[in-house]
This record gives structure tokens, C-alpha cells and sequence, in this order.
């Protein structure tokens, strides 16, 4: 598969269009990847060898060496996979049935660059046939259900295929399909050929030529945590639009209306995601050393845990203990075998096997009474180290 992305790219057209400055301030966040991402990964990869090996541009044994490439398929993306499969080609030979000559292409490169400076992607299926290209984005992810009407970035693809595809037949119509297995979504919209060329000469062009201004201008909108904008942390754009809740601290509670609840309803989640999102990149900020005025960096707090629950019960088999009286499944928790055993006797027996692991790092505020990490008080807090030294 190919894994190379453009600069404005058709993935993260939304943003792009909406809010250009979103292009310059996102350069400066590295890409990261996660869990979500590598199973999108394996999941548009089985699905591209499925396909292939369906219309027999590949064979069974390569098919089968390819997949244990990819490591364990969980049974449910095997499942979902083959769904989808079924579903383009039975797209496929529908196009078949009513045309002569029909093309169809799996994770194919499609090049809008005469809209977009440098603009490309990839199409997971496009099927090309005399009046119309079809053209199928398979998305795993199961979070925020995606529809295909009027989706900038399969109009992007769409751009680019009539581009590829126009010497070989008469294209009227885009039909743009999302199958989205997980939500059980299969959205499809219909496009006539000269709108989708209108919408790029007139609305797509100029709005990248102007993302790729160095002043373009930042705008807050649904896009910005719909396309999980890397720089909404420090976006001051997106942080004054979150920030309209606080018009409400100088309300008395008693003299909300319902209109001013509803209000609040509906901007608490996107405050809520918009606190996760600047907390999440303060810490990363502060594990690399970076200072946040009136803050600091201290231990979480952890709980004390067994280093080997099976020398636990081993200790406890060897000295007399009926295995029943600390064990249930699995070895009692700390509390409940120091009441069992007294404390005298458990730090006697049990002592070398309690460690205390290191909290998750948190950032609180100064008044905190943990010691900042990195600090003498902290480094006396681990190793009883004296100060007096």
C-alpha cells in the first residue's frame, strides 16, 4: 500500500479547505501513529489483497504469504474484510453487466495536482466504466460514523480519477461510496461530473492556494476534532471558540434559562474533549522539559502490588497456610493477607515480595504537596537520600 502522503492531502481535506492555517501550524507537530491506525492499516491491506485475489491478479499462495505478513487477523476483521470484499465486487460486476468495458483499480494513486499544488491520494477501489467512475473508501474506524455526501475527499479522488480515466470513456456522473463495516455504514452519493469540476475550479483551488500562504488564517470548526487536528492544543482559533463556556461563570446558577442548559449541553463535550486535548499536550510537553507557569511534574499515585504471586503462595504452601485461606483464583489482595496474616508476620514473610511501582507521571498545580520530579525532595522521597550530604 502505498504511504505516501501529500502536503494537502484528500484525507485531511476538510481541514484544509475550512481552516488553510491549519497546513503551516500542523508542520509542527511530528506524525504519530497508534493502535487505531495500524489496525486501519492491516484492515485496508487484507482487504486489498482479498480483492486482488477475488479478480486473480494474484494467486492463492501469494495471497496466503502476504497475510501472515500481516501478522494475527482478528476474527472480526477477517469478517468485516470479507464483507467488504463481497460488497466490491458485487459493484464490480454490476458495472459489468450494463457495459463492455469496465476498469477497476484497488489502491490506486490519484492525482488532482491540477487543483491542488503537489495533491494526490489513494483510492481504495475505483471502477471505471463507459458514463461514470465508482469510487469505493473503505473506512475501519468505528468512532464517528462518515458519510458520502458532499465528502471532500472522496471528491478529491473523484477529481483524480476523471483525470485518469477521461481518455478512456465518457464520465457523467461520480458515485462516491463510504463502506464503513464496524457501524454497519454503507453511504453512497451520486455527483454529476461538471458540478465535481466546478467545485474544484472554483472552491478547491483557491482554498489551496491559500492554505499554503504562511499567513493563512486558522477556523474553528467540527473539522478541526472530526479530522483530529494535531495542533488543536495550541490553536488559539479552536481554544476561543471552546472558550465560550465561560460567558456562563458570571450567571448564577439559579438564573439559568433552559435555553442557556441547552446551550451548555451541547459545548460540554467539546469542552470536555478540548481540556483531554490541551492536558494530553502539556504532558508531552513537560516529559520533554518544557515549563508550564504554576505547574510542575510529580509521581502519580500508584498502588502497592504482589513482584510474584506465585512466590507468594509459595511462601504461604511452606509455612502452614491452608491455600484457600489466600487465594481466590489468584492471591489475595495485599490488604486482605496482612488482616490474614498480621502485619508483624506479613512484612516477615511477605516483605521482599511488595514493590511499589513508579506513578504514571501528572501535572498539578505548584500548591501540590508531592515533590516536583527531577527535585532533591524527590530523589530523598526514592532513595532516602540526605540532604545534609
Amino acid at each position: 500500500m502505498p504511504e505516501i502522503h501529500a502536503k494537502l492531502s484528500a484525507s485531511g481535506s476538510a481541514k484544509w479547505l475550512n481552516c488553510p492555517g491549519s497546513i503551516s501550524l500542523e508542520e509542527q507537530f511530528p506524525d504519530s501513529s497508534s493502535s487505531y491506525a495500524e489496525e486501519g492499516t492491516k484492515a485496508h491491506a487484507l482487504g486489498e489483497l482479498k480483492i486482488n485475489l477475488e479478480l486473480g491478479n494474484i494467486t492463492r499462495n501469494k495471497y496466503t504469504r502476504e497475510v501472515k505478513k500481516l501478522g494475527e487477523i482478528p476474527a472480526d476483521m477477517e469478517d468485516y474484510i470479507e464483507g467488504y470484499k463481497d460488497y466490491v465486487i458485487e459493484q464490480y460486476n454490476t458495472r459489468k453487466a450494463g457495459n463492455g468495458s469496465v476498469t477497476i483499480a484497488v489502491e490506486q494513486r490519484l492525482d488532482f495536482s491540477e487543483y491542488v499544488p503537489g495533491g494526490f491520494g489513494t483510492g481504495d477501489v475505483v471502477i471505471a466504466y463507459e458514463g461514470g467512475i465508482q469510487i469505493i473508501d473503505l473506512k475501519y474506524g468505528k468512532g464517528i460514523t462518515v458519510n458520502a455526501e458532499f465528502n471532500p475527499q472522496l471528491r478529491l479522488y473523484g477529481l483524480g480519477a476523471v483525470s485518469e480515466y477521461d481518455y478512456l470513456y465518457d464520465v457523467d456522473v461520480l458515485i462516491y461510496t463510504i463502506y464503513q463495516p464496524r457501524l454497519d455504514n454503507v453511504s453512497t452519493y451520486i455527483e454529476k461530473s461538471d458540478t465535481l469540476i466546478k467545485w474544484g475550479s472554483e472552491i478547491v483551488r483557491p482554498a489551496a492556494e491559500k492554505a499554503l500562504t504562511e499567513d493563512a488564517e486558522c477556523c474553528s470548526g467540527e473539522y478541526c476534532d472530526k479530522g483530529f487536528c494535531k495542533a488543536r492544543a495550541v490553536c488559539r482559533a479552536y481554544n476561543e471558540k471552546r472558550s465560550e463556556l465561560a460567558r456562563y461563570d458570571f450567571i448564577r446558577p439559579n438564573k439559568l434559562t433552559n435555553e442557556e442548559i441547552a446551550d451548555i449541553l451541547e459545548i460540554a463535550p467539546k469542552i470536555k474533549s478540548w481540556c483531554e486535548v490541551v492536558e494530553s499536550y502539556a504532558l508531552d510537553r513537560a516529559l520533554q522539559g518544557e515549563k508550564f507557569p504554576g505547574y510542575k511534574l510529580v509521581e502519580g499515585v500508584s498502588r502497592k502490588k504482589y513482584s510474584d504471586e506465585k512466590a507468594v503462595i509459595s511462601v504461604l504452601f511452606e509455612n502452614g497456610y491452608a491455600i484457600e485461606d489466600y487465594t481466590n483464583r489468584k492471591v489475595k489482595s495485599i490488604t486482605e493477607l496482612t488482616k490474614l496474616l498480621g502485619l508483624e508476620r506479613f512484612n516477615e514473610l511477605l516483605g521482599t515480595l511488595i514493590v511499589k511501582p513508579k506513578g504514571k507521571p501528572t501535572l498539578v498545580p505548584e500548591t501540590d504537596a508531592r515533590p516536583e520530579l527531577g527535585s532533591t525532595a524527590s530523589a530523598v522521597a526514592d532513595f532516602g537520600v540526605d540532604e545534609s550530604v
